[in-house]
């Protein structure tokens, strides 16, 4: 995102709490102030405004709605209404809204303690999970499938919660889909619809992990349009006017069902080099373009192509890295447009599942989804992270 800024000829200031972050050797000035902390945030801009003009503030990758919603609106900025802010960092509460409006969600509930949540999972008809209220990314999100202690999962997603809260919702199987939508003055354009690809789930069960995505998604035309009319839905429920939602759905038996939105644009590379391969849409700009206030050109936002584009990461077995081999082989595959991998010798693979993360990724191209999708796996499958168990600390939490 900086780096597009940069290219729009804008002038970038990165707020962020760690003096050694990436962003800050990128930018043209900086604030020393935690995104988690809107009040400090808002004093250190409020501070730099007042010597040079800010015009525009999103996050990326951070999921701190309530932080820009402060600056944008201390400031005088376009941005998230801090009722959306607000809805937008509580996951259970953005629930509870789009239910009362009508929006197909899950089943879901509160959960108070360990008690609460072993009564509703004995009286449960249904398949469930739990997740943290308030955290993103499938960090302790904990699938109550057979021989899974409830009381387990609620403490592995209360310690995941930044807030100490916990819910459960009704597991609904199907295909899963992401959408990255713009939306000017209320009006929802959905640039993007791709597969999630969830296969390492039974790996890693009973958490709930990512393996991918794949584009353009392999549903139907009618059932992708449900889908674009349902974020719509969800958008105006939730009261957005301008800038990107991300949705996460579920088709399953009864339809589409949104899961999760978010009112910012995500981390991973779906915006930056997914979209754009797959499309030739530039999603950060527009991005940019919105939190400046002004409107993305029409034509910015129609396909100039339509392409195969997959992304696979690579998941090591827990332990410490003794090799890591095939990269380079790898990296000159046909069609691979990306491909990093972020383990060295030496490195620990944690068996942490709860919080797992893919020790690399590669992202490749084809004329055609299924080649795309083949030119990937050929990719990963030429890539070895060898590791070395040491001992009980490598061995998966649950």
């Amino acid at each position: 995102m900086i780096e597009e800024a940069r290219r729009m000829g804008l002038r970038v200031l990165v707020s962020d709490g760690a003096p050694d972050a990436p962003g800050f050797r990128l930018a043209d000035a900086g604030l020393l102030a935690s995104t988690g902390d809107p009040e400090a945030t808002v004093e250190a801009a409020r501070a730099y405004a007042a010597r040079t003009p800010v015009h525009g503030v999103l996050a990326v990758a951070a999921d701190v709605p309530q932080t820009v919603a402060a600056v944008s609106q201390a400031l005088g900025l376009p941005g998230l209404s801090l009722q959306m802010a607000h809805l937008a960092a509580d996951r259970l509460a953005m629930m509870d809204h789009l239910a009362a409006g009508g929006v197909p969600v899950p089943w879901h509930a509160a959960v108070a303690s360990r008690s609460v949540l072993e009564t509703l999972a004995r009286r449960a008809d249904r398949p469930l999970v739990v997740k943290p209220a308030d955290a993103r990314c499938a960090r302790g999100v904990v699938r109550l499938v057979r021989g899974v202690d409830p009381g387990w999962a609620y403490e592995v997603a209360f310690a995941e919660s930044p807030r100490g809260s916990v819910m459960v919702e009704e597991f609904i199987p199907g295909s899963w889909v992401r959408t990255e939508t713009v939306v000017v003055h209320g009006r929802t354009t959905t640039l993007a619809l791709s597969d999630c690809h969830y296969e390492p789930c039974d790996r890693f069960a009973p958490f709930v992990v990512e393996g991918g995505s794949e584009l353009p998604s392999r549903l139907p035309p009618a059932v992708l349009d449900r889908i674009t009319g349902l974020v719509a839905e969800a958008a105006r429920t939730l009261g957005v006017q301008r800038g990107t939602v991300q949705g996460d759905l579920v088709v399953g038996p009864r339809g589409p069902v949104l899961v999760d939105m978010i009112a910012h644009l995500p981390g991973g590379y779906l915006c930056t080099h997914e979209i754009p391969l797959s499309t030739g849409i530039n999603i950060v700009a527009a991005a940019i373009h919105l939190a400046l206030g002004e409107e993305p050109e029409a034509a910015a936002l129609r396909p100039r192509w339509t392409g195969g584009v997959a992304r696979r990461h690579f998941f090591p077995s827990p332990g410490t890295v003794v090799a890591v081999r095939g990269i380079a082989e790898a990296a000159t595959g046909e069609g691979v447009a990306l491909l990093e991998v972020g383990v060295v010798p030496g490195a620990r693979v944690s068996g942490m599942m709860s919080r797992i993360r893919p020790a690399g990724v590669v992202i490749a191209v084809g004329d055609t989804r299924e080649q795309a999708v083949a030119r990937a796996e050929a990719a990963v499958a030429r890539v070895r992270i060898v590791t070395q168990t040491a001992g009980p600390a490598d061995a998966p939490f649950h």
